[in-house]
């Protein structure tokens, strides 16, 4: 089965460890992703996000040299979704790539919603790191 995937992106004119950086601390999350939830705890070792559904956990992929911002979200009804997400080195700045999935059943109304929201959080960690 194939899944439809849309890659959206932005280019951002900070140099790829200091985007990497500020991404891939969770705690971050709020202040560029505010669609995904409003505040952040890290407890037991783990992420969580406060989300209009409820609290949902997030992990990113291990720390590494690739650019490599993959993390796992576990929704409040135990839902595992994959979000793939890459910081990948441009000259002196970065081009930040979430490739964003049609979950099944989702209508397209759905997904040009979603689509909508990545790229204002996209545009959103653009202006962060670039001031």
């Amino acid at each position: 089965m194939t899944t439809e995937s849309r890659h959206l992106s932005v280019h951002i004119d900070s140099p790829v460890g200091e985007v990497y950086a500020f991404v891939s601390d969770p705690a971050n999350l709020p202040r560029w992703a505010p669609g995904l939830g409003t505040s952040v705890v890290h407890e037991d070792g783990r992420w969580f996000v406060e989300t209009s559904q409820g609290r949902v956990q997030v992990t990113f992929a291990p720390q590494n040299e690739l650019g490599v911002l993959d993390h796992v979200v576990v929704t409040p009804t135990g839902e595992t979704v994959y979000v793939p997400l890459r910081a990948i080195a441009d000259g002196d700045g970065c081009e930040v790539v979430f490739t964003l999935r049609r979950a099944p059943g989702m209508t397209d109304a759905e997904l040009e919603r979603d689509a909508a929201l990545v790229t204002g959080d996209l545009a959103l960690l653009k202006s962060i790191l670039e001031r």
